[in-house]
């Protein structure tokens, strides 16, 4: 009998302990972080095509980005904290590929030369798993829906904050930059 109240007082505590860290801390948590990284949003709405961009901008601060905090040939959330959304209304051609209307999780695979940039089905709740301290993604590649690759280029000026934008033009580019670094996705109807 003692056992079995050891074991309801143990369940019961593990269960409270659950919830204040689902309800409170992390929570807390995922506020402290937006305070390094801001959330930022970047859209296109212009040649029939309403396109929009939901992420967060990490800050350099004196650190080499690629290659070393984001390591080249590995699947990054692409910004931090959540995975970073790209939402289209309508469908549309990314490269010569199609992307059907819809909301996607925005992957990349950063290399010296070039990038894979991948549109997968799945936006999780958070972009890394905690066990692994921020090293693995969790993104689930049977989710992809298209992957394509773009080249790496150099910026003329160091860029501070991680930054996704929308460069007018026929194809539209979709532009993510950071430190000495730009890649760019072509983007048509």
């Amino acid at each position: 009998m003692k056992l079995k109240k050891w074991l309801i007082g143990l369940l019961i505590t593990f269960s409270a302990l659950f919830l204040i860290f689902k309800f409170i801390a992390w929570p807390y948590l995922q506020g402290e972080t937006k305070k390094i990284s801001p959330q930022k949003v970047a859209t296109y709405i212009e040649n029939g095509m309403d396109l929009t961009v939901a992420y967060s901008s990490p800050f350099k601060k004196g650190r080499v980005i690629f290659g070393e905090l984001v390591p080249y040939n590995e699947v990054w959330r692409t910004g931090a904290n959540e995975p970073t959304t790209f939402t289209t209304k309508t469908p549309i051609k990314i490269i010569d590929k199609d992307l059907a209307a819809g909301t996607y999780a925005l992957w990349t695979i950063p290399g010296k030369n070039s990038w894979s940039i991948i549109f997968n089905s799945e936006v999780p709740e958070w972009g890394v798993t905690l066990l692994s301290g921020g090293k693995e993604t969790t993104r689930d590649p049977d989710l992809d829906v298209l992957q394509v690759e773009v080249p790496s280029n150099s910026l003329s000026a160091e860029r501070e904050n991680f930054t996704i934008s929308f460069d007018h033009g026929n194809p539209v580019n979709l532009s993510l930059s950071w430190d000495e670094t730009i890649v760019q996705v072509p983007i048509k109807r």
